[in-house]
């Protein structure tokens, strides 16, 4: 039901299908982020229209609000937020920790408040698992422990209680119809990372997903963690980079062996008045190209978003229109902005796959990084 077939490789690189009960998979892919049941701005349909393949939710929100058990009775996630596609839920881990003071953390779970109304609850791997369950996703994670990356002490602990629960996860997992990731941690520490990626793939998980990056450690000591996991994790099972999600971090990604990526980025950014522009910054080869449409410069401009882009955005408005919606705080400027960002993202994970079947990823790394190198290897 869930198998996974890596059909090429290029360098690193891999492109490969994962079979789910809602739909193939087709990698490398990036996820839009529906954290409350739906990708903020866009409707299922424009998703289906922009070529996404499988989205994400959240499980410590979906839990609050509207409440796990009453989408388990309204027919699942699926039927609730109208996606036939496949449907990957996270493990609430990364937003229970982000709480800070409204938590604590003991060997057994977390004890946090909610941000909505500060009443208390409890996670245990046990019930993050029963709420996945509940809400029905093709592809759930286990309850792991995110630590800061650079806080050796704190990733030793951390790691031991990801990995103890990454068994009761396991354990308490009942439906046949999911499949069940682990997730390795270890922060930026190689020896730490090495260790969770031979425990965790000890345990035979449906797929693997590496957490605790792009929470402040740097590009270089993501990319090391990454070549430092790629022979580490089963070849037959897909990886996903967790929460990262600009054009180069999926370029730089995929050419250290990612399959799947998600990030609020690209919707935030849109909410936000900006474009994505798929090139990196000027001044900062490392980050991505965006164009902030509350500038004065795009008020009399009749050009296209984006110059070649063909999203619905950029074949039909301008950016003095563009312009015009975001400073006036029109819906439709957050709807506009989206579909672009999304499109992008999407589009930079087709040219990816396509890319790698003809042999030819270095041609797309090269443009959505602007390096001149021949190799994104190092060779």
């Amino acid at each position: 039901m869930f198998e996974f077939e890596l059909q090429a490789t290029d360098g690193r690189a891999r492109a490969g299908t994962f079979h789910t009960p809602h739909g193939t998979v087709r990698t490398p892919v990036f996820m839009p982020v529906g954290t409350q049941a739906t990708v903020k701005a866009v409707s299922p349909r424009d998703l289906h229209d922009l070529g996404a393949s499988v989205v994400l939710a959240n499980t410590y929100h979906l839990y609050l609000r509207p409440g796990d058990e009453r989408i388990a009775r309204l027919g699942g996630l699926h039927a609730f937020m109208a996606w036939d596609g496949p449907i990957l839920t996270d493990s609430g881990g990364f937003q229970v920790f982000s709480l800070a003071a409204r938590r604590k953390v003991d060997d057994d779970g977390v004890t946090f408040r909610s941000h909505i109304d500060g009443s208390e609850h409890r996670f245990t791997p046990e019930k993050a698992i029963a709420i996945q369950e509940n809400l029905g996703a093709d592809i759930i994670v286990c309850f792991d422990e995110c630590a800061p990356p650079d806080d050796y002490a704190y990733n030793t602990a951390a790691l031991a209680r990801t990995h103890a629960w990454a068994e009761r996860c396991r354990a308490a997992k009942s439906r046949p119809d999911q499949a069940l990731f682990g997730i390795v941690q270890g922060g930026v520490f190689p020896d730490l990372r090495e260790q969770s990626a031979r425990f965790l793939t000890s345990l035979g998980f449906d797929g693997y997903a590496i957490g605790g990056l792009s929470v402040g450690e740097t590009k270089a000591e993501m990319h090391a963690v990454l070549e430092l996991l790629d022979p580490l994790l089963p070849p037959d099972r897909p990886r996903y980079l967790m929460g990262v999600g600009t054009p180069q971090d999926l370029v730089e990604g995929v050419a250290r062996g990612v399959d799947m990526f998600d990030c609020v980025l690209p919707t935030r950014m849109a909410r936000n008045g900006s474009a994505l522009t798929g090139r990196p910054a000027p001044d900062e080869p490392g980050r991505p190209g965006r164009l902030n449409l509350r500038n004065a410069r795009f008020a009399d401009d009749p050009g296209p978003l984006v110059e070649g882009c063909t999203c619905y955005t950029c074949t039909h408005f301008s950016r003095a229109y563009l312009h015009h919606l975001v400073k006036a705080n029109e819906i439709l400027g957050h709807h506009l902005l989206t579909l672009h960002n999304l499109h992008l993202m999407l589009t930079v994970a087709r040219e990816m796959r396509e890319a790698i079947l003809e042999g030819r990823f270095v041609e797309v790394w090269r443009r959505y990084t602007g390096s001149s190198s021949s190799s994104p290897w190092g060779d």
